[in-house]
């Protein structure tokens, strides 16, 4: 895994491309960096940049055909920068590379996995950061089940401050 231990917050870009448009189901973009920053500290790569673009089918298509050689929609695709941390210059954050979330298939997966749309937003975002801190699940059933742990960790935070806003007690 990579790790980038610093007390720095992550910087994040969000961006939208097609016809992807937020705010998406209450999530704003300021709600996207805010948990794209702490989910950085709990994977250990804070100090860093990244860059989040929420898209929609027929464009994470056409990446996924071209980078992956598979024709079809996905819903999370991360690009590492680098594969190994690079020599940085001091005060500039390493860039670790971009995520490309299909919003329209975390809407079709919210009601498949009888979840609201920003908790599986959520879910993917947190998915491709943890691909852009080293953890891959194609590696090994145990990479599986160590990124899925992960995952389910990060998640649990991030959905119980969603959770608490849209149901206040």
């Amino acid at each position: 895994m990579r790790k980038r231990l610093t007390s720095k917050k992550a910087i994040i870009n969000v961006f939208l491309e097609g016809r992807a448009a937020l705010p998406f189901d209450g999530i704003t973009r300021r709600r996207i960096k805010s948990s794209a920053e702490r989910a950085c500290e709990m994977a250990g790569v804070s100090g860093t940049s990244m860059s989040v673009i929420l898209t929609d089918d027929d464009r994470i298509t056409a990446i996924n055909k071209r980078y992956r050689n598979r024709n079809r929609p996905t819903d999370v695709i991360s690009f590492v920068y680098s594969e190994a941390p690079l020599p940085s210059v001091h005060g500039i954050p390493e860039t670790l590379g971009y995520i490309y979330i299909s919003l329209e298939r975390a809407e079709r997966q919210a009601e498949r996995y009888d979840a609201g749309p920003a908790e599986e937003l959520l879910r993917l975002l947190v998915h491709g950061i943890l691909h852009l801190a080293g953890y891959d699940h194609e590696r090994s059933k145990l990479d599986e089940t160590i990124m899925r742990e992960k995952e389910i960790e990060m998640l649990r935070p991030l959905t119980r401050r969603l959770s608490s806003r849209s149901n206040p007690t």
